[in-house]
């Protein structure tokens, strides 16, 4: 623990100061970076994100930091998608088109069908663990997380769904495949849950 490099990945999109300040608040120091060799040497990498899918893809792709994810990733770091950041994790994302992503999960990000209302998906909301996983330590089943989107992520895998969430359909909220991990709700909004969730993390 004592030689954690946790590294927030800095591609000009996503909620940096917020995920810094929670792992602050949980001694955990978090170095906010773009530079490619800082990112290599990560013990422990995030990939946060907000916004559109495209728009987040495209600028991971412009600053050419999509290599540095996938070798970091395949280096058997522990990797974190959050929100968008997590749906960039899979293969497609079709928002305003159809995006490639980086397909460390398999299946695709798509809206939310035309019945459920309202969209975008804004507060609170029930995880149930789909099956065990270090991340869920010391947090209860149905435990609430804070959620901000109108786009799902499908995994085609069912044995890499970690959690899934009721809105209208049942999706997947958390999936992981090894090393590489993610979810759609926000813990560093979720208090204690979310905190224990991002202790758990920078625990691997």
């Amino acid at each position: 623990m004592r030689n954690r490099r946790l590294v927030l990945l800095d591609y000009g999109v996503g909620n940096l100061r917020s995920l810094e300040r929670a792992f602050a608040y949980l001694g955990v120091t978090a170095r906010i970076s773009s530079d490619p060799d800082v990112i290599c040497q990560a013990t422990h990498l995030v990939l946060p994100g907000v916004g559109a899918f495209g728009a987040a893809i495209h600028e991971l792709r412009a600053r050419g930091l999509e290599p540095v994810v996938r070798s970091v990733a395949q280096a058997g770091v522990p990797l974190l998608g959050v929100c968008v950041g997590f749906q960039l994790l899979f293969e497609t994302g079709h928002e305003f088109g159809c995006h490639a992503g980086l397909g460390l999960l398999d299946g695709e990000v798509l809206r939310f069908p035309a019945e459920v209302r309202p969209v975008p998906h804004v507060g609170w909301n029930q995880v149930f663990q789909a099956q065990s996983h270090p991340l869920w330590k010391d947090i209860p089943d149905g435990a609430f997380f804070y959620f901000v989107h109108s786009y799902y992520a499908a995994p085609r895998v069912v044995e890499h769904v970690l959690g899934k969430t009721d809105y209208g359909i049942c999706y997947a909220s958390a999936a992981a495949r090894n090393n590489v991990m993610g979810v759609q709700f926000h813990p560093e909004k979720s208090h204690r849950v979310g905190l224990r969730l991002l202790h758990n993390f920078a625990s691997l």
